[in-house]
């Protein structure tokens, strides 16, 4: 059993503590009125009008989709979004029918087979609560599933949702107001109202249990997989990516949105305690766009570069999987994840970790990297050090890591998700 995330994280105790947190009310202008309850859809109450529709002629239930996160394509959900629906497509079980408030232009290029279809709006919260309930009512689509955290409430479709964490509810101070906005009034109508509620970890699903205890006994684990393309390089490819970074010795690395959550000045400071002890401490990478909050964090990332810093910025995927497969240690010290995927996939190339002992990382890792409080900067030092300084060590966690790694695939979490939908639709 994994300690409930608002409990194993010191910086919010003052706030969480034992009792289920608040969601913040919103403007006015932002309330979204009560939800509709769904109805029975046509596949479980035996209707003959919908038997076109619910296998009884021979074809295939229709999925609905919401494609909102494919606005960031880049981004973890975005991933996470376009990696499992392409997974979900090799099947024929299912009709998946992706929908959006905008078309996205790189769309038929990462889900080339995708049936797509668009009702515009100018925002994505917008389009959800008051265009999408009205296209879901043409009679058809059987099941619909938002990726995203929040549901139509205004539909009486059966749902499916995937919530990813709770950083809105337990962290909304990491996020900019409209995703606030966005998402605080909506999750909790959204959970009373879905059929099926997906966490990428259980940790996750412990945190909706215990914030959220009347949609318990509704909550799954379906974990995200690693894409293949991350994978260990050869020798003399990790020399040349070395090599083009400046680092022919190796480096250590962080991947990820540069946001106070990730807590990246507890790294920096175990950075420049051990450059200080040992000026031969290998470099250290960030790699991964700025966030918000920034101006400080940027300052600061300014004066270390001299000192052997590399800061490249948000990378293409191809770039990113050279990088981490070049990486002598994976040093991501997050205050609170909901999967953490840059851990899983810094190990599927080989890279041991160090990572946090808190929230859903833990999980992730098993044993096969080093666990460390992200709020002690020694503590991070120190485990780096051990790494740099034993080989057989790093190597022994690299192994491990490898074979951590194996449950984490996109076949797995598509045959799940398969699964779910079946039962939401009985």
């Amino acid at each position: 059993m994994y300690p409930r995330s608002a409990q194993s994280l010191p910086l919010r105790a003052d706030r969480i503590g034992q009792q289920p947190a608040k969601v913040q009310r919103p403007p006015d202008c932002c309330r979204i009125i009560s939800p509709v309850p769904a109805e029975p859809s046509s596949a479980s109450t035996g209707d003959p009008e919908g038997s076109a529709r619910d296998g009884k002629s021979g074809s295939r239930p229709t999925i609905g989709v919401d494609l909102r996160a494919l606005a960031a394509p880049a981004s973890g959900i975005g991933r996470f979004t376009v990696s499992l629906v392409a997974e979900l497509g090799r099947s024929d079980d299912f009709r998946y029918l992706g929908m959006a408030h905008r078309a996205f232009a790189d769309l038929k290029e990462e889900l080339p087979d995708l049936e797509f279809e668009t009702q515009p709006a100018p925002l994505g919260a917008i389009w959800q609560q008051l265009r999408l309930p009205k296209r879901l009512a043409q009679g058809d689509v059987d099941l619909f599933w938002s990726p995203l955290f929040t549901l139509p409430l205004r539909s009486r479709l059966p749902a499916v949702v995937t919530v990813h964490d709770l950083t809105a509810v337990l962290f909304p101070e990491t996020h900019r107001r409209k995703v606030r906005w966005s998402i605080q009034p909506l999750l909790e109508p959204t959970l009373n109202v879905a059929r099926r509620i997906l966490a990428d970890s259980r940790s996750t699903a412990d945190d909706l249990r215990f914030h959220f205890p009347s949609c318990a006994e509704r909550v799954e684990v379906v974990y995200p997989g690693v894409d293949p393309e991350f994978r260990p390089a050869e020798q003399e490819e990790v020399a040349a990516i070395r090599e083009e970074l400046d680092c022919p010795s190796g480096y250590l690395l962080y991947a990820g949105v540069l946001e106070p959550r990730k807590n990246l000045d507890a790294l920096l400071d175990a950075w420049e305690v051990l450059r200080d002890d040992q000026p031969g401490t290998p470099p250290l990478v960030l790699a991964g766009p700025i966030g918000w909050r920034t101006s400080a964090l940027e300052r600061r990332l300014g004066l270390l570069e001299p000192r052997g810093l590399r800061v490249l910025g948000r990378l293409d995927r191809p770039r990113l999987v050279q990088v981490m497969q070049g990486a002598s240690v994976f040093v991501y010290p997050s205050l609170y994840e909901g999967f953490g995927l840059p851990v899983a996939e810094a190990m599927a190339c080989g890279v041991p970790v160090v990572t946090s002992q808190t929230s859903s990382l833990p999980e992730v890792v098993g044993e096969a990297g080093l666990l460390i409080d992200p709020h002690d900067s020694g503590a991070i030092a120190s485990a780096i050090r051990s790494l740099i300084d034993e080989p057989a060590h790093a190597a022994e966690l690299m192994y491990a890591g490898l074979e951590q790694v194996r449950q984490f695939t996109w076949d797995r979490a598509a045959r799940q998700m398969e699964h779910v939908f079946r039962r939401a639709l009985e």
